[in-house]
């Protein structure tokens, strides 16, 4: 053992978390493919946003120098592409500037030009449909500064190359290309790791420049970069701080219960050695733990506890009986006589846990399968150290027991005396149930991840408020398959005969001259910064989305869109085209729609057109972001509800209408975390009810034994429906762990039961004695976790303090369920037959 714990600190510091975007989303998702063909074509690239809200004006000088000097330092960061601001966005009426100014270079100006009106440049940011709520907040007091990332191109090639190789081994093309996709997977997992530590430097650099400028400007961070990067510091200060704290609280509660030394040493030395053992498993094999999966560490604490405090129990009462035996004979002893009920509970939790491979998420399959592993550890742990330990360590006086069993013949005293409250209560908490789970939503709020004392919800609650919101929708639009041929041949006719002459006639001087070139990437879609390059300048027909009838669709739908109360800032053509009118004075015609198509300055098509527009494939694109602190907001009825509101007034069929963005793909993994989950519990009870057949013999006592263990699940379940705990990918483990906790008590209470009945045939005595020996075990875990798992409360990290109270409460109704409602059950319908008089 010793050797084994040598081995695993040795693999410690390769212990890692990771927070990687495929972490996050349902593995075969079928909408997944049509967002990365979508993002391939618009080349999305990650960003962060840091937002700049100075105590003085925001145009002043003291202001801009700031701020030019914090884009400066960004822009020297390692990994930056492009730092965009308000310093450097085209200013088009400031003062306003008519389309045939387009062409003049000097008509163009931004704020670092020292003759520009920074009144009418601030009226600007605060009135354009382009900037407002984007760049500058509607009250000119605050602005946003992206900061947009290097892409990688190898880990895109990487990624695009191993789904191919998956849809053949899917298809079943050749057997050869399941090895060549095991290369590419290992490639790619490799490429990932590499990545990710990249962007935890960059972030940290980030927040390091943005820590120097905070004396001259409140600044927050945000981006999902900064998110998944907050998100791993809680999780990994949760997991040493209250980690520690943890075994600290089960130590000083175990010497509490026991007033033993051995009885503290042996449960913490087994549980530790199996959490490490387990961690160092994932160290050598490069098993990567996710904010999800990080919890295995505490429930695999919690599982080795309660192994050991049972065999501690079993031995204790064999010192009481037979006091003659030596200790290494009364350990060897107390480990067979637990070895079958331990090894049945090991075994039902392990069913419970794998139940979670089906979700369809990567970190909830991790966590089921650590789990699984680490139950096998655990369980080999508890029965060959506990026993030497036990026999190793200097035996004192044993204890009576009258104290130790006083609280849970408590329980026995109340099942006798008011079992049939105990029945009432039950009828009660199923009707609770009931009316819980028809509550239970699905929804999944980052910046309900945190307190909102921290500054990353401060950041992003202000950027969700402030600067036109948080998670993107993205609204494919597709031409009729026919377009109207009166409206382009009026276009191309415009075209040919020269119908406006003037304006955009010296396109090339303004795209090599204008001095925008860096700045495309903060319109190229709203949160997660798509450049996409404006170029088919060898199309032989206008545009359908340049034409009336296509001018006229896009604005309607843009405004649908912008119409409900979740929505945030949306762009689209639509953004564009208003902004030429308010330049052409008037509504664009054909002709000039064509010409804006066609003739745009490049800079000036890179930001008003190109993010919205693909020519290849004649799509059109609205991007709207969705308000994350909105209170209404319930991602499925948002999307469907848009979806149906825009093909009933628009009239158009469902082929033309196509949503993606990561949006869609967190509500899929939303809907597929509650399918799981309900249908899964009920495959785990069917296969834990046979497990039970198997134990027990009895149908009867299978029934019985499920019982319990049904109503713990829904109770937990039924709680979180009731107090607004929304089921997402942080929560959906608790079930599991519900069920594998109530599972071993009732296995352990069953098993003793029929021993202790078989003494004199006697109901009563049986469920006396039974609650006076294995009650006490299951009493003690019970206690030492609640109080220990308590401290979670104290987190930062929301996820960290559902994920306490949803334990303390799931241990809590197992343990009811096992020592108040399973022995009613038994001495009503009295499964294991007549009593004798």
């Amino acid at each position: 053992m010793m050797g084994l714990a040598g081995l695993a600190v040795s693999q410690l510091d390769k212990v890692r978390l990771d927070a990687s975007s495929d972490s996050l989303l349902l593995q075969g998702d079928p909408d997944l493919a049509f967002f990365r063909e979508a993002t391939d074509r618009y080349e999305s690239y990650e960003f962060l946003i840091l937002t700049w809200e100075p105590a003085t004006p925001l145009l002043s000088d003291e202001s801009l120098e700031g701020l030019a000097g914090l884009v400066g330092d960004l822009e020297a960061v390692k990994g930056v592409r492009a730092v965009t601001s308000a310093l450097d966005v085209p200013l088009l009426e400031s003062p306003p500037i008519s389309l045939t100014d387009l062409s003049d270079l000097d008509a163009i100006s931004t704020l670092r030009n020292p003759s520009v009106d920074r009144g009418l440049a601030l009226t600007e940011f605060t009135t354009s449909q382009l900037y407002r709520n984007l760049l500058v907040s509607e009250g000119g007091d605050l602005t946003a500064v992206q900061v947009t990332l290097e892409p990688n191109k190898e880990i895109e090639r990487l990624g695009d190359l191993r789904d191919e190789l998956r849809r053949q081994v899917a298809s079943g093309v050749s057997p050869d290309v399941e090895e060549e996709l095991a290369g590419v997977e290992s490639a790619y997992d490799q490429a990932t790791r590499t990545v990710n530590a990249e962007r935890a430097q960059l972030v940290a650099s980030v927040r390091a420049v943005a820590d120097a400028y905070r004396g001259q400007s409140q600044i927050f961070v945000g981006g999902v970069p900064m998110i998944a990067a907050d998100m791993l510091d809680f999780v990994q200060d949760d997991l040493v701080t209250f980690g520690l704290a943890i075994i600290g609280v089960m130590v000083g509660m175990l010497a509490l219960i026991f007033r033993d030394y051995r009885w503290v040493i042996v449960p913490i030395v087994s549980c530790s050695l199996s959490a490490l053992i387990m961690l160092g498993i994932l160290g050598f094999t490069d098993w990567r733990m996710t904010v999800i999966s990080s919890n295995f560490v505490a429930v695999l604490l919690v599982v080795a506890l309660a192994l050991a405090i049972h065999l501690v129990v079993r031995y204790r009462e064999l010192e009481v009986k037979e006091p003659d035996l030596s200790r290494a004979i009364r350990a060897v002893r107390a480990a067979q006589l637990m070895f079958v009920p331990c090894f049945y509970t090991a075994v039902t939790t392990m069913v419970a846990f794998t139940s979670l491979v089906v979700a369809g998420i990567k970190p909830v399959i991790d966590f089921g399968w650590m789990m699984t592993a680490g139950i096998v550890v655990a369980f080999l742990i508890s029965f060959t150290l506990v026993p030497a330990l036990i026999a190793l360590l200097p035996e004192l006086n044993a204890a009576g027991a009258t104290d130790e069993m006083s609280m849970t013949r408590r329980f026995a005293a109340a099942v006798e005396r008011f079992g049939g409250t105990v029945i009432a209560v039950t009828g009660l908490l199923v009707i609770l149930v009931a009316i819980g789970l028809s509550r239970l939503q699905v929804e999944n709020r980052f910046i309900d991840y945190f307190k909102d004392t921290t500054e990353i919800y401060q950041g992003m609650e202000l950027l969700d408020s402030r600067l036109g919101g948080t998670i993107p929708l993205d609204i494919i639009l597709y031409p009729p398959a026919e377009e109207p041929e009166v409206a382009m041949a009026f276009a191309n006719e415009g075209l040919d005969d020269g119908v406006i002459d003037e304006g955009f006639d010296d396109v090339e001087a303004l795209d090599a001259e204008s001095g925008f070139e860096d700045d495309d990437d903060f319109w190229e879609d709203d949160p997660f910064g798509e450049d996409v390059s404006f170029a088919d300048e060898n199309s032989a027909e206008i545009g359908y989305w340049f034409s009336l009838e296509g001018r006229d669709l896009i604005d309607q739908i843009h405004s649908i869109v912008e119409s409900r109360e979740e929505s945030g800032k949306v762009l689209s053509l639509s953004t564009g085209f208003s902004v030429m009118d308010r330049l052409y004075d008037d509504k664009l015609g054909s002709v000039e729609l064509a010409l804006v198509e066609r003739s745009l300055p490049e800079d000036v098509a890179e930001v008003l057109i190109a993010p919205y527009y693909d020519p290849v494939e004649q799509q059109a694109r609205i991007t709207v972001r969705a308000m994350e602190t909105s209170k209404t907001l319930r991602r499925a009825e948002y999307l469907e509800s848009l979806y149906a509101q825009i093909l009933a007034d628009t009239g158009l069929d469902e082929t033309r209408v196509k949503f993606t963005g990561l949006l869609v793909l967190y509500n899929n993994v939303l809907q597929s975390l509650y399918a799981s989950q309900i249908l899964t519990l009920g495959t785990v009870f069917v296969a834990i009810g046979l497990m039970f057949l198997a134990l027990f013999r009895s149908v009867s006592l299978a029934l019985l034994g499920l019982a319990p263990n049904i109503l713990a699940a829904g109770l937990v379940l039924g709680v979180m429906g009731l107090a607004g705990i929304p089921l997402d990918i942080m929560t959906i483990t608790i079930a599991a762990i519900v069920v594998g906790m109530g599972v071993d008590n009732c296995i352990h209470y069953i098993h003793r039961f029929r021993k202790e009945f078989a003494v004199d045939k006697n109901y009563r005595e049986a469920m006396y004695r039974s609650h006076g020996s294995i009650g006490r075990a299951m009493y003690y875990t019970t206690l030492t976790v609640v109080v220990g798992f308590s401290m979670l409360t104290l987190s930062n990290f929301t996820p960290s303090i559902y994920f306490g109270v949803l334990t303390v409460m799931a241990m809590l109704a197992a343990v009811m369920g096992a020592l108040l409602l399973l022995p009613k059950l038994m001495l009503t319908f009295k499964p294991l037959g007549p009593e004798v008089a």
